[in-house]
């Protein structure tokens, strides 16, 4: 008799909008909900899952308990929940990225005394199945948690808070160094004919991979890696690609494709969200061509499961002197073009990475950009700048050619101009 995960203490529920309660209880038995005034029942199914939907409420900072009852006197309290804004953030590393790993943290964390901002961190791991349960707990915005928030979506956070001036709950569901293809369902790349070969080869991979040889593996790659790094030096070239990682945690820690979906997506259906956030593309710069599809795909499909088109929004990559100098543009380009998609946004931070590190410390940018979006189509804001610049069309005169951009204002030269 329990409630997943993700309905636990600290949590924030999503206002004006039907809230979602799902758990297990025996086949057949009778479940109530009361939460605000309000009681809802539902019953068991023969798998023992249940599910209902409380009426939408408006936003309120008042703690209170949402309680769950079934036969014999059984029952479940959550305490100190809150209603307002919940958003979920996924990706790899660069959201994976904590608050402590940014610029200013002690000054950062000295701040953090937002007891109405909750993070919740997904802690499941990859599966070969969907699964229906998984694992994570909400924490309390204050300097002693704040550390392992999710930066980017706590500087997202943070802003819209004190700009809607409600609850703030952030679903941070990410795992570094992984690929989209961790993150779409099986049937979803499979049954495309654009991203079916790659599905394939990566399940292929993934299936034949022996662990045994991991270590001899591993030792070739850093080979290959020093050569490189060396080979750089003596040019005189900057060399910033960082060493490969362990190819068996790896392989532990990613799964093969739909893994991350199966283990980490899955199990936090249907919790109502008002939109989703995502930072990713760097573990895809192999196979840029793919990605506007792969993009377009994890939206779609995304929304298809939760039933609901929420507005959707991604970091567009950085700029970074990696070692293939077109990957990462044409990455950029695909996070540009699937802009076509209704209810999606970018924030755009060419401007603010790091030529020499992958994981850029300025989050606080990123997740302000993303606000800005956000406070503006989702919650009909006056902001800044709703984007950065875009490309519009260009036109060829004589030598020269015209580039045209939109959302433009604060464009300038690197001299001023």
């Amino acid at each position: 008799f329990r409630l997943a995960s993700a309905l636990s203490d600290h949590m924030v529920l999503q206002r004006e909008k039907p809230i979602a309660v799902w758990g297990w209880a025996d086949a057949g038995e009778s479940v109530t909900v009361s939460f605000a005034g309000q009681s809802k029942s539902a019953t068991a199914g023969t798998d023992g899952k249940w599910s209902l939907k409380l009426d939408a409420i408006a936003a309120s900072a008042e703690p209170r308990a949402l309680l769950v009852t079934g036969k014999e006197g059984r029952k479940v309290e959550v305490k100190d929940v809150l209603v307002g804004e919940v958003w979920l953030g996924s990706g790899q590393s660069n959201m994976a990225m904590t608050v402590a790993g940014c610029y200013h943290f002690d000054d950062e964390k000295a701040l953090a005394k937002f007891p109405l901002i909750r993070h919740f961190r997904e802690s499941s791991g990859p599966a070969e199945k969907p699964q229906a349960e998984g694992r994570g707990a909400w924490q309390i915005c204050t300097p002693d948690t704040v550390g392992g928030f999710s930066a980017a979506l706590y500087f997202f956070g943070r802003e819209i808070h004190k700009e809607v001036g409600v609850p703030v709950g952030l679903i941070n569901t990410s795992v570094g160094g992984t690929p989209i293809e961790s993150w779409v369902a099986a049937e979803v790349q499979s049954s495309d004919p654009e991203t079916k070969a790659n599905y394939d080869t990566r399940l292929d991979t993934f299936l034949k991979f022996d662990p045994a040889q991991a270590p001899v593996l591993h030792q070739e790659q850093l080979a290959i890696w020093k050569a490189a790094s060396e080979k750089a030096t003596a040019n005189g070239t900057p060399f910033v690609t960082p060493p490969p990682k362990d190819p068996l945690a790896m392989w532990k820690l990613k799964g093969g494709p739909a893994g991350l979906f199966n283990g980490k997506v899955v199990n936090l259906v249907p919790y109502t969200l008002r939109g989703m956030l995502w930072y990713q593309g760097e573990g895809n710069a192999g196979n840029p061509g793919l990605y506007e599809k792969q993009l377009s795909q994890l939206v779609t499909s995304w929304r298809t499961l939760w039933s609901d088109e929420v507005p959707f929004a991604w970091v567009q990559l950085p700029n970074y002197r990696d070692s293939d100098s077109e990957s990462w543009p044409r990455i950029r380009e695909s996070m540009m073009k699937v802009l076509a998609l209704p209810k999606t946004g970018m924030a755009i931070t060419i401007d603010i990475g790091d030529p020499k590190d992958i994981h850029p410390k300025n989050k606080q940018d990123v997740g302000k950009r993303l606000s800005f979006w956000a406070l503006s189509t989702v919650y009909g804001k006056n902001v800044a700048a709703i984007s950065g610049p875009l490309p519009a069309g260009s036109k060829i005169e004589g030598a020269s050619i015209r580039v045209s951009l939109k959302h433009a204002d604060g464009l300038k030269t690197r001299d001023g101009a």
